[in-house]
């Protein structure tokens, strides 16, 4: 069972504030909300931040079970963005299990469900969970998401990852639950257990003065400014984010980066090249990962309907599906653009260990980096 003190030192007195870049005009609770004196207070401080938002009640369904009205479904994707749904979540702790390509699989859990950001290129919004439940989420059961993961890793016998980030944003509600207050501690008290959280928030503040033993690694994902501005909405710009890491880098933390998902523009080599490098230039790194479009059917039709079907990423995208059911740019400029990038990045910082994600077996034996299948942002 978790140590109750975590509880007892961090969370009692947190005083949610509004999450940046989130403004739900609806909050509903459902089946679990109430289960505990904790939950009751938290889900009644959440509401408190948002006076305006309507607040539903249905305690006879799950999260997943929230339905919205809309046949449309980009209106539907949009309105899941401006509604908050608080829960339960009982097997929020889950191994990935991707087959036909190199990830390595790992394990990953959810205090949060989806995310307010809005990437106009989100591999989340096709997801089957998302695609049919698309509203942001927060769990209020922490407490039993940290028993699973501790029933997990008290069988460990060497590092191992576990992964918040990979269903959500890991950071970007943190100003709404303080549970960054909870887990980094959480974590901090494993031997072998690892967090790795995956954000493009630049919301630190909770993280600064914790003792986390560097049992976290904070990790960002980041594109150049061209490519953001283009098709990151409502997101922190990257300077900022690239700010957020430099707080905590000073606060002792491991950090790295996953410049994902690259899109060729016209003049990327110059666009790419520069943001790297002043990326290295500025900020100490552990890992760098590149990735790029990998996704389902689903998250392209969503893309296709905000940016219309001819646009930078439809136009270069293979026919055919991939192995593992995804859609990726053809495989000659996927290696083109990584071997550019990867030249750029050794010359620069040769000691620097490179990943890619999501990547196909071909991929890495043309860039002759077999040996580097594994070392990606999900593991320690």
């Amino acid at each position: 069972m978790i140590d109750m003190s975590l509880f007892e030192k961090f969370g009692p007195g947190y005083q949610p504030v509004p999450a940046p870049y989130f403004n739900p005009d609806t909050i509903i609770i459902t089946r679990g909300s109430y289960q505990t004196p904790q939950q009751c207070n938290l889900a009644e401080a959440i509401c408190s931040v948002y006076p305006k938002a309507r607040i539903i009640e249905k305690l006879d369904r799950p999260h997943n079970r929230v339905q919205l009205d809309s046949p449309d479904h980009l209106e539907l994707h949009y309105a899941g963005k401006k509604t908050l749904v608080l829960g339960i979540h009982k097997s929020a702790l889950r191994y990935s299990d991707e087959d036909g390509n190199t990830c390595p699989n790992y394990w990953h859990f959810s205090p949060y469900g989806f995310c307010p950001y809005d990437c106009q290129y989100c591999y989340l919004a096709g997801t089957p969970g998302v695609k049919y439940s698309p509203t942001v989420k927060i769990f209020l059961n922490l407490p039993e998401i940290l028993n699973q993961i501790g029933r997990v890793a008290s069988q460990l016998t060497a590092p191992t990852a576990f992964y918040l980030g990979k269903l959500q944003d890991g950071l970007a509600l943190d100003s709404l639950t303080g549970y960054s207050r909870i887990i980094i501690p959480f974590f901090a008290r494993q031997r072998y257990a690892r967090l790795i959280l995956l954000t493009k928030s630049v919301n630190v503040e909770n993280l600064l003065d914790l003792d986390h033993k560097q049992n976290t690694i904070l990790s960002w994902s980041l594109n150049p400014p061209e490519v953001s501005s283009a098709f990151e909405q409502n997101v922190p710009s990257p300077d900022e984010r690239i700010t957020a890491m430099q707080k905590c880098v000073e606060a002792g933390y491991p950090i790295r980066a996953v410049i994902m998902p690259i899109i060729p523009l016209e003049g990327w080599q110059k666009i790419y090249s520069n943001f790297i490098g002043n990326l290295l230039e500025s900020t100490p790194l552990k890992r760098i990962t590149l990735g790029q479009i990998c996704s389902y059917s689903a998250a392209l039709k969503l893309t296709e309907r905000k940016l219309g079907k001819n646009n930078p990423i439809s136009n270069r995208l293979e026919k055919v599906k991939s192995n593992d059911g995804r859609v990726r740019f053809p495989l000659k400029l996927r290696i083109d653009i990584y071997r550019y990038l990867i030249d750029k990045i050794k010359k620069l910082k040769p000691e620097l260990r490179i990943g890619l994600c999501m990547e196909e077996h071909d991929t890495f034996k043309a860039l002759n980096m077999e040996s580097a299948i594994g070392c990606c942002n999900c593991v320690p």
